[in-house]
C-alpha cells in the first residue's frame, strides 16, 4: 500500500502486526526523450508492485538525488552528497521511531549509492533494525533478463523506456546509438558532458517492444518482492 493513499490510523494498525516498509529513491535528471522523473517513477512503481500483495507500506519516493554531471541539462536537479546522506538518515530515523524495523530501500539511480554505504553505518548504530539497499535495475535476475534481450543497454536507452516513463507526443529515434566512453565522461564538466552526450542516451536502441519490457518488469517485481519476503536475519 502506498503511504500517500493511507491515513495515520491505518499505518498504526499495520504496525501492530508487521514492521516492514519500503523507501524508494529516485532522481530528477535528463533521460533523453523520456521523463525527467524516470528514476523516481520506476523505483516507486517497482516498490509498489512488489509490495501490493503483501500489504507493506511504500513511502513516497525521494525524487531528488546526486547527479552533478547532468546539471547543464535543463530540469536536472542535484543534491549535494552530504545533504542527501543527511536526508536519508533522517528518514531512516523517522521510520525506526515509528516502529519499522525491516526497511527495504529501492534505489532507482546509480548516483544515490552513498546512501547505501550510510545505511550500513546506520544499522551499526541501530542494531535492532535491518536495512536492505536494492538497486532494482541491476539486481542479478533483472540485469540478466536485460542482457538476454539486448546486451547494449544504458542510461536513457531502451531499458528505461517503459509505457510509464514515456511522454505523449515524443517520438523516439529508431537507430542504435553507439556507446559512449563512460570513463571519459566521468572527468568532464557538466557543460562538456552535455556537448559529448547530445540527447543524453549513453548508447543503444531507444525503445524495444512492450512485451520485452513487460518481461523485464515482471522479473524486477518478483526479485524485489523476494527481498521483502525473506532474509532479514
Amino acid at each position: 500500500m502506498r503511504v500517500s493513499g493511507s491515513n495515520w490510523q491505518q499505518i498504526e494498525t499495520y504496525l501492530k502486526t508487521d514492521d516492514r516498509a519500503i523507501l524508494p529513491l529516485g532522481s530528477t535528471e535528463q533521460h533523453a526523450g523520456l521523463s525527467l522523473s524516470v528514476d523516481s517513477i520506476l523505483s516507486e512503481k517497482v516498490a509498489a508492485d512488489a509490495a501490493a500483495p503483501l500489504g507493506i507500506p511504500v513511502f513516497p519516493v525521494v525524487a531528488y538525488g546526486i547527479t552533478p554531471y547532468f546539471l547543464s541539462y535543463p530540469g536536472t536537479i542535484s543534491i549535494r552528497q552530504e545533504t542527501y546522506i543527511s536526508l536519508i538518515r533522517d528518514i531512516l530515523d523517522g521510520l525506526r521511531r515509528q516502529g519499522f524495523r525491516r526497511i527495504l530501500i529501492v534505489n532507482g539511480h546509480g548516483g544515490n549509492q552513498p546512501a547505501g554505504s550510510m545505511a550500513i553505518e546506520w544499522m551499526a548504530d541501530n542494531p535492532d533494525t535491518a536495512v536492505k539497499f536494492h538497486n532494482w535495475w541491476n539486481a542479478p535476475k533483472t540485469h540478466a533478463k536485460v542482457q538476454e534481450i539486448d546486451t547494449i543497454a544504458s542510461h536513457a536507452s531502451w531499458m528505461e523506456n517503459f509505457p510509464w516513463t514515456r511522454l505523449e507526443g515524443v517520438k523516439q529515434p529508431t537507430q542504435q546509438k553507439p556507446m559512449i566512453d563512460l570513463a571519459r565522461m566521468r572527468v568532464m564538466s557538466p557543460d562538456a558532458v552535455k556537448a559529448y552526450l547530445g540527447d543524453g542516451n549513453f548508447g543503444g536502441y531507444y525503445e524495444r517492444p512492450d512485451e520485452e519490457m513487460q518481461a523485464i518488469w515482471d522479473v524486477a517485481v518478483d526479485e524485489t518482492r523476494a527481498l521483502l519476503e525473506g532474509g532479514w536475519a
